[in-house]
Parts: structure tokens; sequence; C-alpha cells
């Protein structure tokens, strides 16, 4: 059958859609309206555009004539759409606040996430244990006892009326003085010394900071032999002036001096880098102006660096003080033998570490070291707040 051309004369007609092989026919000839095919709304097969100025606009209208609809062209409608003018603005304005809540989070939340790890760690390896020690000693826990008994302040009314703890007390508080003043008084004057121009200057500036660098357990060793009773290089010298040979260890006061030096000896250069960094952060202005008006070294010294230096002298005691009244390795490396815990024959050189130590290895009462412990805490603090405060009065007499 054949089909009748439409005259291009007539715009309002459609041409008609030629027949598909082995498709259903074309539907018929209508009228062409704006709406689509037919008088009647607009048909979903024939091509429309479309305008939303709120939301979007529709681009084309597509009709699916492959696997949507076997066996026809009439099937699902595709549309593709783009945003419109609103709604761009609408999506940038919500981009924006997004952008502004997360930078608002960033601000709140990066510090904490920045010192997390610290107080993660601390509270694994410093607040658990401390915990776990206050725990502890208020009660009888023992690895020989099958089971353990809550005995409240029992360990520290035994810890008080203790003679070996009080011995051990007053061993480390006399050591402790024999250190630290003397090692924290030559720190001074060696950074005040390096602190000059004088030739080879980072030759000297390195060798102070070498007893940092080596291991405690050497540095006991050696000078256990340079204050041994016989062939020792002590005895040695003061032989030559007609002293009898010395045993440093068999007395309190001998034992104290030993042990003092070989602290003196590995943490005086440390703390003189410490002071060292301090004063070349001072102002050469000051000296000068000091040297113009006629202040000697000394004076200088006593007047401008030593109040200047309150900070850092504030924190080596503290740190001093720290380290002295934990006071471990040099005692017990200046014996030997299965007995090093005892600290002499009589315990004349033994510490609170040491018996806390001892205690809790040799004793098995894990309970009374933990009260121990808790009052070696306490002597710390109270002592470093005493010397913190003695120090800054110092200072601000100057």
């Amino acid at each position: 059958m054949s089909q009748e051309p439409v005259p291009e004369s007539l715009p309002e007609h459609r041409a008609p859609r030629p027949r598909p092989p082995g498709g259903p026919p074309p539907p018929p000839d209508t009228p062409y309206s704006p709406g689509g095919v037919g008088s009647h709304g607009p048909d979903p097969s024939a091509d429309d555009t479309r305008t939303d100025t709120d939301t979007h606009t529709v681009t084309k209208t597509e009709t699916d004539t492959g696997a949507g609809a076997p066996g026809g062209r009439h099937g699902n409608a595709a549309v593709r759409t783009r945003p419109g003018p609103r709604s761009k603005r609408a999506m940038q304005g919500a981009g924006r606040r997004r952008r502004a809540r997360l930078a608002r989070l960033d601000l709140k939340v990066s510090p904490y996430a920045y010192v997390a790890p610290f107080f993660i760690l601390f509270a694994i390896f410093g607040l658990y244990p401390f915990l776990y020690t206050i725990w502890i000693s208020l009660t009888n826990e023992s690895p020989i006892n099958p089971e353990t008994d809550f005995v409240g302040v029992d360990n520290y009314t035994r810890l008080f009326g203790d003679d070996r703890f009080w011995a051990a007390v007053v061993n480390t508080f006399g050591m402790f003085v024999l250190a630290t003043v003397p090692q924290l008084l030559m720190a001074l004057v060696l950074a005040s010394w390096l602190n000059r121009r004088l030739r080879g200057l980072t030759f000297f500036r390195m060798s102070i900071a070498m007893p940092i660098v080596t291991s405690t357990a050497v540095v006991a060793l050696v000078f256990g032999m340079f204050f041994a009773r016989d062939y020792g290089l002590i005895n040695g010298i003061l032989g030559n002036f007609g002293v009898d040979p010395i045993n440093w260890r068999a007395s309190q006061w001998t034992s104290w001096l030993a042990i003092s030096a070989m602290v003196d000896w590995r943490w005086t250069g440390y703390n003189a880098l410490i002071y060292l960094a301090a004063m070349q952060a001072i102002p050469r202005d000051i000296y000068e102006a000091a040297e113009i008006d006629g202040a000697s070294r000394v004076r200088q010294f006593w007047r401008i660096t030593i109040p200047l230096l309150t900070p850092t002298i504030i924190f080596t005691v503290i740190i001093s003080t720290i380290g002295g009244l934990q006071l471990f390795t040099e005692p017990l490396m200046f014996t030997s033998g299965s007995g090093a815990l005892s600290g002499g024959t009589t315990g004349q050189y033994q510490t609170i570490t040491m018996y806390l130590v001892q205690t809790m290895r040799t004793f098995n009462q894990w309970g009374y070291a933990g009260a121990i412990s808790l009052v070696l805490f306490l002597m710390i603090v109270l002592v470093s707040a005493i010397n913190f405060l003695l120090v800054r009065r110092l200072g601000s007499d100057r």
C-alpha cells in the first residue's frame, strides 16, 4: 500500500511516520497540536521541551525504542535534566555552609586529636599503674598468697613504724643533698665558663656531654674500682699525702661520698648544657651596659645571670630532686653479689627504691611495696614544691 505525501504547505500537519518492517501500523494522521499528536493533551512519545525555573529544566524527552518496549516504539521515557538558576544558587549555598561547618569542626576537634596520643599513652602507662598501685597498697597481695584480702591502711601503719624504711629515707636524702647541691653549682660555673669566647670551645662543650651517653652500669663499675679499698685510684692518691686506705663501702658517710661522686660526674654536664642554652638567650646588651658601668664579671654573674636564669634553675632543681630521690642504679652497682639490694652489710647506703625493690622481689610483699612507692611519690612532690618556693624566693630577692 502506497503512502500519500503530506503537502509542504500545511505546517500544522505532521508527516506520516514510516512503518517499520514487521512492526505494527503507524498511528493515524492527526493534526499537529502544540501538546503532541492529537488535540487532547501531550504525547509521551513526542519531542517536548519544558522549563521549570524553580528546580530543574527538562532538556529533552526521549522514547526508549529498544529493550524498554519489545516489539514497538512506545516504551518508558528517559528524561535528562540540568539544574536551574535557583537550584545552582541553593547548591552553592549548601556547599558553603557544609565547608563552614567542617572548618568549625576542624578548629574544635583537631587540637584534641593532636594531643590525644600523649594522653592515651599516659593513661595506659602512667594513670593505670598509679591507680593500681593505690589499690594494691590497701591489700596484702603477694605471689605466694592464694587469696588477696583488703587490709585498709595497715600497710601504711606498718611502714611508719619500719626502722629499715626510715634508715633508707635518711640514706636517700643524705646522698641527694651531697649529690644535687654541688652538681648544680658546678654546672652553673661550667656553663658560665663555656659561655665565653675560648679556643676549642666546641670540643669542651662536647666533652661535658660525654658522661650523659655513658652507661650507668659502666660508670658504677669504673667508680667502684676507683673507690676500691686496696688498689683503688682514690686511696692511691690519698696515700701520697699520708692518708691510710679508706674502706669506702664500710661506713655510711664514705659510701655516700663515693656514690654522690658518681652522680655528680654523670649529671653535671647535662645541667651545664641546660644552663648554657639559657645563658645564650640573655641579650649581650645587658652585659655591655653593666661593663660600662664598671661591674665585674662576678658581679654580672650574680646580679644579671642568676636572676635571669631563675626559671631554668627551678627546672633543674625539680628534675634533680626527682632523680635524686629515686636513686637506684649507682648504689646498686656500687656493691656486688646477691645482697646488693641490701645496700651494704648494715644497709648503710640502701635507698628507698632499693628497699622498695627488695620488698617486692625478695620478700614478695607487693601490697607493702605499693605503700612504699606511694609514700615515695608524696615525698618527691613535697620536696619539689619546697625547692620550687625556695629557688623562686631567692631569685626574687636578687
